[in-house]
């Protein structure tokens, strides 16, 4: 199935960079470009203005479509954007990112909370009071109880993001050691006659309300297994309820009968009655399917070579809308060869930005991007270190071109000429496009290059585990919530490196004390200005990309193909299209 390596050991010349059917490719993907930048014109309106609800439309069934499955149904375990965004019309935190269209958005309101509490402490007490009257779909009511043991069981369960969004709760380094018997004492207290949960931090943190709002602190009932649930639903609070799922074949989501709207901005009523999920249609295919009204929408990237179609024939059901969201290829730092600065700089060097912008569609919808933070979060890379003509001691503003003489010389520096490697990536058309490149380019500047894919619900989590000994990979990531620190701390924070893990979102295994310094202040020091925050982040940026552990390729926005009888088109910032919100009557 996998490509084989390379026969030869010899350095390519340039005129041997693309293999044909490469350069074919990109022949076609640049009559593109003007077509993709029309279709982000003429398919992007305005945001609309949020209406109340309209009962004339509920009812119907939201078809949805996927190549694969999105793994686990466990919302505090799942990280992928698949099931994250299904799981926002399924259960509640005890805040979250305001239900409305545009940059509103982005706002933090309370959800299973009355009210968004005011630090107290200097930023180290929160006092939460429980709304009342929730249910969960199993009819039990939602209680204090249920809070504190959701809490405790994001470290139970080994959450992806227990360390790089929970760790300051006071007890969480105790359960971040040994998760089986967490108790977070002296970090969360219950009072069930005030309906209240405090919550203690050992240090602030200016994002502690974002990060409740992310679906890993999503309240379950207590009596919930202390363990990944697998394919087995667990109850909600929402307006919809998992009911089946073969991840081979497909899931269903049908109405909570227990659900009661108790704010229209967190967690709005839905007007679809049932929303069902498919499985196993390759992307070309799901295209066609959703132009034909077969689907309502494709959680797949659309197929390069399917845009210009789109942009002449389906323009009124595509969607282009902005999310902090990038293409990179992390390189392992604790193995060769890329435990070689030189060589982790000679990629940055080498990759062609402009070649991974065509790859995803063109400029219309996508743009180079030299480091770590997209252009729509604070604190925006505005500098370009790999560059023709330029270095981390003289910068550009921009990237303007690949420099392969300079890529090639740094190879040969670093001794690691001639090496093997192999390059992971996922089996979607986009990244097999993006993939076959990247080797090519591997084969050019020195090395024994070979491309192999895997499945897209397995890639993530497979390069995540350094049992596997990913030397390089190619991925993409989108914002938890907007602010720079989901592309730095995240995937670079060293809490966030766990050794033969799936759960190691920090795949480079980078760690730089200076780094995790400035990137704690900015996350800590309440008396900084959102400049002087945001110049944290800069400085952060500069010194990850001066270390190299991540080639960052692209920005991208968000390309959504929707059926002609889907209605009410709705998209957050945070949660894209919301499934609960569109007519499919």
């Amino acid at each position: 199935m996998q490509p084989q390596p390379p026969k030869t050991t010899n350095v390519p010349t340039p005129a041997r960079h693309h293999s044909g059917k490469t350069l074919a490719t990109l022949v076609f993907a640049l009559a593109l470009h003007h077509t993709t930048a029309a279709l982000a014109q003429q398919a992007t309106p305005q945001p609309q203005q949020d209406t109340p609800y309209q009962a004339a439309h509920k009812g119907g069934t939201l078809r949805l479509v996927a190549s694969t499955s999105g793994g686990t149904l466990d919302p505090q375990i799942n990280y992928s954007g698949k099931y994250i965004n299904l799981f926002a019309v399924v259960y509640d935190g005890l805040t979250t990112f305001k239900k409305v269209q545009g940059p509103e958005g982005n706002s933090v309101v309370p959800d299973l909370a009355e009210n968004l509490p005011t630090p107290q402490d200097g930023g180290l007490t929160y006092i939460f009071t429980l709304r009342q009257g929730i249910r969960f779909s199993s009819g039990q009511p939602v209680t204090t109880a249920d809070v504190s043991a959701s809490l405790r069981r994001i470290f139970k369960v080994g959450s992806p993001t227990a360390g790089s969004f929970y760790s300051a709760i006071v007890g969480a380094d105790l359960c971040l050691k040994t998760p089986a018997t967490c108790t977070l004492k002296g970090g969360v207290e219950e009072n069930p006659a005030q309906r209240t949960i405090t919550i203690h931090l050992v240090r602030p943190d200016t994002e502690f309300l974002q990060k409740l709002a992310f679906t890993h602190a999503v309240i379950v009932p207590a009596n919930t297994p202390e363990h990944d649930v697998g394919n087995t639903p667990i109850p909600s609070t929402g307006p919809y309820r998992l009911t089946k799922y073969d991840p081979n074949t497909a899931l269903s989501l049908d109405r909570n009968p227990f659900f009661k709207e108790w704010s229209a901005i967190a967690q709005p009523q839905g007007y679809p009655d049932t929303i069902e999920y498919s499985f196993g249609i390759p992307d070309e295919a799901a295209v066609t399917a959703v132009e034909n009204g077969q689907y309502d929408f494709m959680a797949d990237v659309i197929p390069m070579d399917r845009l210009g179609e789109l942009g002449n024939r389906y323009t009124a059901q595509t969607h282009v809308r902005p999310h902090a969201a990038m293409y990179f290829l992390p390189m392992n730092v604790n193995i060769p060869p890329f435990n070689n600065l030189k060589a982790r700089q000679a990629v940055n060097y080498a990759v062609s930005r402009k070649a991974m912008v065509i790859f995803y569609g063109g400029p219309g919808i996508a743009r180079p991007l030299c480091g770590m933070v997209p252009s729509s979060l604070p604190a925006a890379t505005n500098f370009c270190f790999y560059t023709k003509g330029a270095s981390p001691i003289a910068p550009a503003l921009q990237w303007q071109a690949p420099d392969l003489a300079k890529a090639r010389q740094l190879v040969q520096e670093s001794g690691t000429a001639g090496q093997k490697v192999t390059l992971i990536t996922a089996n979607t058309s986009v990244d097999m496009a993006m993939g076959g490149w990247v080797r090519d380019m591997l084969q050019n500047i020195g090395y024994q290059a070979s491309i192999r894919p895997i499945s897209n619900t397995l890639s993530m989590t497979y390069v995540q585990n350094t049992a596997n000994k990913v030397q390089i990979s190619l991925t993409t990531w989108s914002a938890d919530y907007p602010s720079p620190s989901n592309f730095l701390d995240d995937l670079l924070g060293c809490e966030n490196f766990h050794p033969n893990s799936d759960s190691s979102i920090n795949i480079p295994g980078f760690c730089n004390k200076q780094v995790q310094n400035l990137m704690d202040k900015a996350k800590t020091d309440t008396t900084l200005t959102p400049t002087q925050t945001e110049d944290l982040w800069r400085q952060a940026d500069r010194l990850v990309m001066a270390q190299s552990p991540i080639a960052p390729l692209i920005e991208r926005d968000t390309v959504v193909l929707t059926s002609a009888r889907l209605g009410n088109f709705f998209y957050t910032t945070v949660n894209q299209l919301f499934f609960s919100q569109v007519w499919v009557r």
